[in-house]
């Protein structure tokens, strides 16, 4: 529990940093390369999810989010396993840290554009999405999480064997 409490701590405390930074610094200048054109730094507001897909849908992401940190507050209980805490927490973290701006940012409570400021490969997220911190901890926390699943770990600490795995 204090494993995953940690880990989402630090996620959500280094993507509200990195927002304030980004609002200050970025607001109405031009993009910031960053090596050699890989990354840029440019500010934009996003109201639907990656990629902006359902931005006519905002008000359905601070929904779905307070579900998804429900569940794992829940899960938080019986778990076991560093790993999946360590997934658990990265994915509470970022999902808070992108829910604080739709609740706080304009245009308004539950409709709240979200601050993403990287972009890869191109100035104005021509290549791949602009994100966030948050963003990138949703992702990895993720990410993680398949990768246990894959290999049978579990959230109480056991490991499936591959026979078990075969029989279900």
């Amino acid at each position: 529990m204090a494993i995953l409490a940690g880990t989402a701590a630090l996620a959500l405390v280094l993507d509200q940093i990195a927002k304030y930074l980004a609002v200050a610094q970025l607001t109405g200048e031009p993009p910031v390369r960053l090596l050699g054109g890989a990354v840029y730094l440019v500010l934009t507001r996003n109201s639907g999810a990656a990629f902006s897909l359902g931005s006519n849908y905002t008000v359905v992401f601070p929904v779905v989010t307070v579900v998804v940190v429900g569940w794992i507050a829940w899960m938080a209980r019986r778990l076991r396993s560093v790993p999946w805490a360590v997934a658990l927490g990265l994915v509470f973290g970022g999902a808070v840290g992108n829910l604080i701006d739709r609740i706080f940012r304009a245009p308004g409570p539950f409709r709240g554009r979200v601050v993403d400021f990287i972009s890869l490969f191109d100035d104005h997220g021509q290549a791949f999405a602009i994100f966030n911190v948050a963003d990138s901890a949703l992702v990895c926390g993720v990410v993680l999480a398949i990768l246990l699943e894959l290999t049978g770990r579990r959230r109480d600490g056991t490991r499936v064997r591959g026979s078990d795995r075969d029989r279900s």
